[in-house]
C-alpha cells in the first residue's frame, strides 16, 4: 500500500488584486493575486483573515489542483510585506489602506518620490507637502493614519496567530491601544464584553490559542454570562437556574457540577443576581439575571408605582372637568365624535398618572391620542410625544399635528448609554405620550420612565398583539398583565378602516383565520412553492410589478419584509438580489466591499447596533437611511438617515450597517410603509407564527403583497407565537 503524498510546502510572493469570495464567519477567502512575473492572475484560497486588495503578501502553503477551478494556491498562513516596485507602491498606497490617500494622491506621491516613497512616509512624513495638492492638514492626517496602521499591523501579527480577523483586530486596537496584546493574552474573555463584534465563541477560540484551560473558572464564568447574554438577545430578562446550568454545560462542554460551583462564585462576586420568584405553575423558580437587567426591572417597576401613587398632579384641570363640555369642544374642533371606549381612554389618560391604550389597526388609537393631545394643549399643558424609531416619531407628528421625537433623542442618551434626563434631571413635561410601546424593551423603558417628573401623566400606546421588542422584556404585555396599571383596549373597527383589505385581513390573521385573497384591491398573493423561485418573484414584484401597477417608488415606498435573515428568501440573499436590480455596479462609481457585501451610493441601509458616539445624539439600532457619498480617499461613507441627519462611517465601521432593501419583520417594528412585500416559504417553518405575520401586515399603509406558499401562509396563521419570555415586571408591579 503506497503512502499518500501531499504537494510540498511553497512560498508565494504576490499582490492581492481582488477578493472573489469571503465567508465572514470562518474567514475562508477566495482571491486573485498578481506576481512580479506578470501573466494571468492566480487564484489563492484559505483563511486570508481580512487582507486588503493592494497589499503585498508573502503566502505560505501549497499548490493544488481543483477539478472545477484548476490550479490554485492553498494558503496556510501569510504576512504582509511592503512592496518594492513603483507599481506595487502606487497600488498599495492607493488601495485605501492609509486614510487620506486614494488612487489620485497615491499617483502624485509616487510620481514625486519614486521608489523612495515608503521610506519618506515612514521617516520624513513632513516632506509630503512637497507633493502638489498635499497641504499640511492632509499631510498630518496621512502621517497619523500611517502610524496607526503600523501599530495595528504589529498587533495584527500576534492576533493573526490566534485567529483574529483584521476588522476585529482594528477594533481591539482602538479599544486597548498598546495594551492589546496583553489583554488578549491574559484576559481574552474581556473582549466579549468590551469589543462589539466579538462574542464569547470568538473570545473562547482566542483563549484556547493562548493556552487558557478548557475547565478554567475564568472560562466557565464567562460562559455563564454569555449564556445569559444570549438569552437576553432572545428577549428573556433572566433564566431559571436549572435552564442556565443545562445550557451553559452544553455550550462549554464541561460538567454540570463545575458550572454550578462557578455560578455560586459568580453570584458571590456580584457578576450575576440570583432571586426567588413566583413560577408559572404557582410554585417558585430561582431566576438568574445579568446585573443590568435585574436593576432595570426593579427600577422600572419602582418608577411606575411611584408615578401611580404620586399626589401631585401636573394636569389638575381634568380632575373636576365638565366632560360633556370638554368633549363637545373637542367634537367642534375635530368634526368627529369619539366612540365610547375612545372617550373612556381620553378620560383615563388625562386623569390617571399612568395609563395604557392598546388595540389593533383601524380601532382609532391615533385619533384617541390626537384627542388627548388637543385637550391637554388647550389647557396649556406641556405635551411631549415620543416613539422608539425615527419613522414612528415622524408618523406620530403627522397624525397629531404636534412635534414628536425618538426616545433616544428625548432622553439625550450619551456614550455608554447614560441619559441626559433621569430621576435627578427629569423632563419638563406634563403629559408624555409614548407610541409603538410594544417596541419598548426593558432597558429603554426604564430609562424613559425614570425621567418622567412626579405628577406628570404617562400614556403608553401600542398594539400588544404585535411582536414583542427586539431587546429583552415584554414591557407592554407585562403592564397589561398587572392589575394595578389602568388601561383601555379599543376593539371597535371603524367603517372606513373595515373597508380596507389590509386592516380586515390583519384582524382575521390575529383571530387565527386565513386572510381573504380574492376581490381586494390592496391585498394579494403571488403563489410559488419553490423557495428560490419565491425569492426571484419577490424581487420582481417589489422592483417592477407593484411600481408599474400602483405608481410607487421601489426604494422609497416599497419594503420587503421577510421572516428570516438567512436562507434563499431571507433578508441577506434578498438584499443582494434587490441591490442588483435597484443599485447595480456602474463604471467609474466608487464602491466598498466588506466580506460578501458591497456598499454603493444610493443603497438603502440600516444601523444594527446602538452607537452613542455618532451624530448629534447617537445613532440607534434600526435607524434607516440612504448612502449619499462614498470616498475611497478618506475611507468614509455617508448615510442620510430617516431623521434627516448625515452620518459619516469609517470603512472599518461598515459592519455596523446592513442593507435594508429587505429587512426581517422583527426589524420593521415601529415602521410603516406605503406597501410591503412579504415572502413566505416553508424553509422559514420555525419562524412562521401568527404575531410575526400580523406584525408584517400591519406595517403596510396601503398595500400588502404576499409571495410564496399557501401552505406556509396557513402555518403562519395557525401557529400561535412562542411561549412567554422570562420576565418578572408584572410580578414586581403586583
Amino acid at each position: 500500500m503506497t503512502a499518500q503524498t501531499h504537494p510540498p510546502s511553497a512560498v508565494l510572493d504576490a499582490v492581492l488584486e481582488r477578493l472573489t469570495y469571503v465567508n465572514e464567519e470562518t474567514g475562508y477567502t477566495v482571491a486573485r493575486v498578481s506576481t512580479d512575473r506578470g501573466g494571468d492572475l492566480l487564484t489563492v484560497v484559505g483563511a486570508l483573515l481580512g487582507a486588503q486588495p493592494g497589499e503585498s503578501l508573502r503566502l505560505s502553503g501549497r499548490w493544488s489542483s481543483h477539478p472545477q477551478y484548476g490550479r490554485q494556491f492553498e494558503v496556510h498562513s501569510y504576512t504582509t510585506v511592503l512592496p518594492a516596485t513603483i507599481q506595487g507602491i502606487r497600488r498599495y498606497l492607493g488601495s485605501g489602506l492609509v486614510k487620506g490617500i486614494g488612487p489620485v494622491f497615491a499617483e502624485r506621491i509616487v510620481a514625486h518620490f519614486g521608489l523612495d516613497t515608503l521610506r519618506v512616509v515612514e521617516d520624513e512624513p513632513a516632506r509630503l507637502v512637497e507633493v502638489p495638492g498635499l497641504g499640511p492638514k492632509r499631510t498630518a492626517k496621512i502621517t497619523a493614519a500611517w502610524q496607526e496602521q503600523k501599530a495595528i499591523k504589529e498587533v495584527m501579527v500576534f492576533l493573526q496567530g490566534v485567529g483574529v480577523s483584521t476588522s476585529l483586530a482594528v477594533r481591539i486596537f482602538k479599544r486597548y491601544g498598546d495594551a492589546s496584546v496583553t489583554v488578549v493574552r491574559t484576559e481574552p474573555y474581556r473582549l466579549a464584553a468590551d469589543v462589539w463584534g466579538i462574542g464569547f465563541r470568538t473570545a473562547d477560540t482566542i483563549a484556547q490559542a493562548v493556552g487558557i484551560p478548557h475547565d478554567s473558572p475564568q472560562r466557565v464564568k464567562a460562559g455563564l454570562q454569555y449564556t445569559l447574554s444570549e438569552a437576553t438577545d432572545d428577549g428573556h430578562c433572566y433564566l431559571p437556574d436549572s435552564e442556565l446550568v443545562a445550557d451553559a454545560t452544553k455550550i462549554l462542554d464541561v460538567t454540570g457540577d463545575l458550572v454550578t460551583a462557578c455560578l455560586d462564585e459568580l453570584v458571590a462576586e456580584e457578576g450575576v443576581v440570583r432571586e426567588s420568584l413566583p413560577g408559572p405553575d404557582g410554585g417558585r423558580t430561582t431566576a438568574v439575571y445579568l446585573v443590568p437587567f435585574h436593576r432595570a426591572e426593579q427600577s422600572l417597576a419602582g418608577s411606575l408605582l411611584r408615578l401611580l401613587r404620586e399626589r401631585a398632579d401636573r394636569l389638575p384641570h381634568f380632575t373636576g372637568v365638565d366632560w360633556g363640555r370638554a368633549l363637545a369642544w373637542l367634537r367642534a374642533r375635530t368634526g368627529i365624535d369619539l366612540a365610547p371606549e375612545q372617550e373612556q381612554a381620553v378620560r383615563l389618560a388625562l386623569t390617571s398618572r399612568v395609563a395604557v391604550l392598546t388595540g389593533g389597526p383601524g380601532c382609532g388609537k391615533s385619533f384617541t391620542v390626537r384627542s388627548v393631545v388637543e385637550l391637554a394643549a388647550a389647557k396649556k399643558a406641556k405635551v411631549t410625544l415620543v416613539a422608539p424609531t425615527g419613522r414612528a416619531a415622524k408618523r406620530l407628528a403627522e397624525l397629531t399635528g404636534h412635534p414628536a421625537a425618538t426616545v433616544h433623542r428625548l432622553l439625550q442618551l450619551r456614550p455608554g448609554g447614560e441619559a441626559g434626563h433621569d430621576r435627578d434631571n427629569p423632563l419638563d413635561v406634563d403629559l408624555l405620550v409614548v407610541d409603538e410601546a410594544s417596541m419598548l424593551d426593558l432597558v429603554l423603558a426604564n430609562k424613559l420612565v425614570k425621567a418622567v417628573p412626579p405628577g406628570a401623566h404617562l400614556l403608553l400606546v401600542g398594539d400588544v398583539d404585535q411582536l414583542p421588542s427586539v431587546g429583552a422584556g415584554e414591557v407592554l404585555r407585562d403592564l397589561l398583565a398587572a392589575p394595578v396599571i389602568p388601561r383601555v383596549r379599543l376593539t371597535q373597527i371603524f367603517r372606513q378602516a373595515a373597508e380596507s383589505g389590509v386592516v380586515s385581513n390583519a384582524h382575521r390573521i390575529n383571530a387565527g383565520r386565513p386572510p381573504l385573497l380574492q376581490g381586494l384591491g390592496d391585498f394579494f398573493l403571488f403563489a410559488s412553492d419553490d423557495t428560490e423561485a419565491t425569492a426571484a418573484l419577490t424581487v420582481d414584484v417589489a422592483c417592477a410589478r407593484v411600481p408599474a401597477r400602483f405608481g410607487l417608488d421601489p426604494r422609497r415606498d416599497i419594503q420587503v419584509l421577510t421572516p428570516m435573515h438567512r436562507g434563499p428568501a431571507g433578508a441577506a440573499a434578498l438584499n443582494t438580489l434587490l441591490q442588483q436590480r435597484l443599485t447595480p455596479a456602474r463604471e467609474g462609481q466608487p464602491e466598498r466591499r466588506l466580506g460578501g457585501r458591497v456598499f454603493r451610493v444610493g443603497d438603502k441601509v440600516t444601523q444594527i447596533r446602538n452607537n452613542y458616539d455618532k451624530g448629534q445624539a447617537g445613532v440607534f439600532n434600526g435607524t434607516v437611511g440612504v448612502v449619499t457619498a462614498l470616498s475611497p480617499d478618506d475611507q468614509t461613507l455617508t448615510v442620510r438617515t430617516d431623521e434627516d441627519e448625515s452620518i459619516d462611517y469609517d470603512f472599518d465601521e461598515l459592519d455596523e450597517l446592513a442593507h435594508a432593501y429587505a429587512v426581517t419583520i422583527h426589524r420593521s417594528q415601529g415602521s410603516e410603509y406605503p406597501a410591503v412585500v412579504i415572502p413566505l416559504t416553508t424553509s422559514a417553518w420555525m419562524m412562521l407564527q401568527r404575531n410575526l405575520l400580523y406584525t408584517a401586515v400591519t406595517r403596510a399603509r396601503k398595500l400588502v403583497v404576499l409571495v410564496g406558499s399557501r401552505r406556509a401562509l396557513a402555518a403562519a396563521v395557525r401557529t400561535v407565537g412562542a411561549g412567554r419570555r422570562h420576565t418578572a415586571l408584572d410580578h414586581r408591579l403586583t
